[in-house]
Formats: structure tokens, sequence, C-alpha cells
């Protein structure tokens, strides 16, 4: 590869802090409100101009359920219940009943001023419209983490860091260990529709689903799963879920570019076909595309415990558990149409467009199903790291494990517990790999977290 080469600089230091927190997710944003509310002095870094990640530069305004599957026992807390309890004082949050699992569904635009709040509130101080570009490393340590942002190249000197880039952009630029699965599971482009509800009532057997992968018409979408949402306090504005690019590694600069713009094309080609052949003419309207593409899956951090598929549908309890999940894995494919669902009752169904699930078991059945599985604090914790963290969905698990813990309430309590953790072991001056998990099941119980 042909190269220019830079002249050496002096980078000037913009904050000095115990925790810098790298990506401004909900993960990253809970991982600071959690530090800075046990007393560290906290900076976040976000691409954006906005926090929230996913639920809200991709659209995706749905949280799944903080109960085990019996629907029964509330499995999370913490800042994920924080967050539904403010969002509902401002009627900007849509809580399921028992038979529709307790989901929830909100308004991402309310939950990023929420959001907002929550660090103002808390002293963490927000660096936006700025990226990661690179670590400063002394004797194997992160001593400062580059950025570039609108005021030039800057450096963040801290004490731990936290990577929530959901890439792993942090511990690859580091030179600690992660691995990419050879079938990454496809990113999905998002997007607002409004008009549907009006469809539906023009013709009450209209399905979405079905509609947008007919292969009779020319703009029908690549094979995939399509699912969809109320947008609260919209009107008749829907978020749709059925885009997908297969093969696509967002974590390399090209492909996420050539992502980004394939979905919004499938996205366009969705309302033209539901226009031409439905009906839907002035019906139907775009009314928003993401800001940033869904990506599902990257680099996974190489850490001191890998999560297993096993572990999870076997519901297996951890010594160091700091989080609860009951969302069934979930592996969407790349090399074939549609996706699996392993289920914690033994159960798997593998479903298509354009034809019935075909179900099966995993497992036979047993005489007591788990009803949730836990994450360990040992997934959080890189190889090879003295005072890195990683947290969200670059955590280690395999392929199928990581097809359940990726979903936002579960990457939201790594978030809580990666906070926590750099503010003990910044109270006892120990790598992360040492931290007393004890106390830190201790302390995320003090702050509301649900540690069973």
């Amino acid at each position: 590869m042909d190269v220019i080469r830079e002249e050496a600089r002096d980078v000037p230091v913009a904050a000095e802090c115990d925790v810098c927190v790298i990506g401004g997710s909900c993960t990253g944003v809970f991982a600071a409100v959690c530090a800075a509310r046990l007393g560290a002095d906290v900076v976040i870094v976000e691409n954006n101009g906005f926090f929230g990640g996913v639920a809200t530069a991709g659209l995706v305004c749905v949280w799944h359920s903080m109960f085990d599957t019996t629907q029964e026992r509330r499995i999370i807390g913490g800042r994920t219940a924080e967050v539904i309890d403010r969002l509902q004082r401002r009627d900007a949050v849509r809580i399921r009943p028992p038979d529709q699992n307790r989901h929830c569904s909100f308004n991402s635009a309310e939950l990023i001023i929420e959001l907002d709040e929550l660090v103002k509130e808390t002293n963490v101080r927000p660096f936006l419209h700025a990226r990661f570009v690179a670590p400063a490393l002394r004797d194997g340590r992160l001593a400062a983490a580059i950025i570039e942002d609108k005021s030039g190249r800057r450096a963040i000197r801290a004490s731990y860091f936290i990577d929530a880039t959901g890439d792993g952009d942090v511990i690859a630029r580091m030179g600690l260990p992660f691995r990419v699965d050879q079938e990454l599971q496809p990113p999905t482009a998002c997007a607002v529709i409004r008009g549907l509800g009006e469809l539906k009532r023009r013709d009450p057997a209209f399905d979405l689903a079905k509609a947008v992968f007919d292969k009779r018409f020319p703009n029908a979408l690549p094979d995939g799963f399509l699912w969809s949402t109320e947008v609260v306090g919209a009107h008749d504005d829907t978020m749709v879920a059925g885009t997908r690019i297969n093969h696509a590694d967002c974590a390399d600069a090209d492909q996420l570019t050539l992502a980004e713009i394939e979905g919004r094309r499938q996205i366009r080609a969705m309302c033209d076909l539901l226009r031409e052949n439905f009906g839907g003419g002035e019906a139907v309207t775009l009314a928003a595309v993401p800001a940033y593409i869904g990506i599902r899956e990257t680099r996974h951090a190489e850490c001191s415990h890998t999560l297993t598929e096993s572990e999870v549908l076997d519901g297996v309890r951890f010594p160091d558990a700091i989080a609860n999940g009951s969302y069934r894995v979930d592996v969407h494919h790349s090399d074939k149409p549609g996706l699996t669902f392993r289920y914690l009752n033994g159960t798997e169904h593998y479903v298509q467009p354009n034809g019935p699930p075909v179900r099966g078991r995993w497992r036979d059945e047993i005489e007591e199903d788990p009803t949730f599985y836990q994450i360990p604090y040992a997934s959080l914790v890189p190889k090879g790291a003295t005072n890195v963290l990683v947290a969200g969905r670059l955590i280690d698990a395999d392929k199928g494990a990581y097809g359940a813990i990726r979903v936002m309430v579960n990457c939201n309590q790594t978030g809580e517990a990666a906070g926590t953790a750099a503010y003990l072991a910044l109270d006892s001056g120990a790598p992360v790999a040492d931290v007393d998990t004890e106390k830190l099941r201790e302390t995320l119980r003090a702050q509301g977290s649900l540690i069973v």
C-alpha cells in the first residue's frame, strides 16, 4: 500500500479524568453515569452529535423484556429501568403486557434528550462529534485516547478506559486480541415509514413482512426477516427493520460506506414497492432514515471468559455474574435466508420469508427449563489489559451466545458493570482483572441493578 508519512506532532490534552468511556450508546452512557455516581471524574466520547447509539441514531426504538421467560420474575433493573421510568413521565414509552413479553417501544427523540439529562446530572464531560483515532500507550497501559473533533486532534488522559464502541476500535488499535466471525450477522438499516396503518385499514389482509420480499415485484428486498413497531407519540409512524446487507464487515471503513448506501437504497425500494403495488400512493411516506446503520456484529474481544451458547441456553449461573437476560438466541444468517431462533425451553425455529417457520428442538425435553441466563464479568475483561474494559456487543461470546446477549437490554447491563468495575479498580488501584467481583456485584445491587 502506498503511504504518506505524517510529521510528528504534539497533541494538546483536552481533558484528564479517572474514567474515559469511548462510545456513547446507551451502553456507554450507562457506564459513564454509574462510574460518575460513585464519585469518579468521567469523560465520554461519541461519534454522533447525540447519545444512544442504535436506539437513537439507528432508530431501533424497542427494548426487550426485563423479565424472565415466565414474565413473572423481573431480572433487569438499573439504568434501563430508570430511563424507562423517566420516559414514562413524558408519555414517551409504551410497555406491552405479559402475553407480548413485556417489551417496550419508545420515542427515540425523547430518549436522546433524556440521555443528555443523565450525562449533565452526573457531571460527565461529553465530547460529541468526536472520533477515537489512536491509543497512546505507556508501558503496555493505555495512557490516553487520541480523538479528532471540530477543534482538531486532541488527547484525553485517564486512569481507566471503557471500550463501548461496539466494534472494538480501542482494543483493536491497542493490539489487544480479538476475533471476527467468518459469517457475520448482517447489518440492517431501519426506517420510519408513515402510512402503513392506512394501508392496513384499506386492506386488512395486507402483510408488510410478506409484501416486501415478494419476488413478483422488481423492488423486492433480499430474503431476510422483517419486524416493525410503532413510534410512540407519532401518528401512523412505524419503525421498520427489514433491509439487510450480507457479508458486510462494518468495522472496515469501505465496507461500512457501501453498507450505509445499500441500506438506504433498500429502504427506498421498499417504499416504492408499497406505493406501486399495494395502493400506497400518497399514503406511504418515508419519514426518517437512520444516522447510522444498525450493525449486528463485527469484532469480538478475546476476554478472560468466552460465554458459550450452551451456557446461555442451559442458564448457567456464574459467581461473577453482572447481567441477566431472557432474550432468545437470535442468529441472522448471511449465508442463507432468514434467521434461527433458539429458546431456553429447548425449541428451535428457522424463520424465512414466504414460508412457514421450520420448528424443531435443539434439546430434548427436561424436567425444568431455565428461565434466564447470565453474563459474567470475566467476559468484559480483555486478555492482556490492565486498565481497559469492554462493554456492549463486543464482549466475548461465541456465535450462539452472542445471538442472545447482543440486544440492548443486555448490553446496557454490561455498560453499568464496566463503569462500576472501573470505579472499583480506580479506588483500589488494581488492574481490571483483579476487581473484587463480590464487591462489584454488591455495588451494582446498591445502584438498583438486579443481581442474582
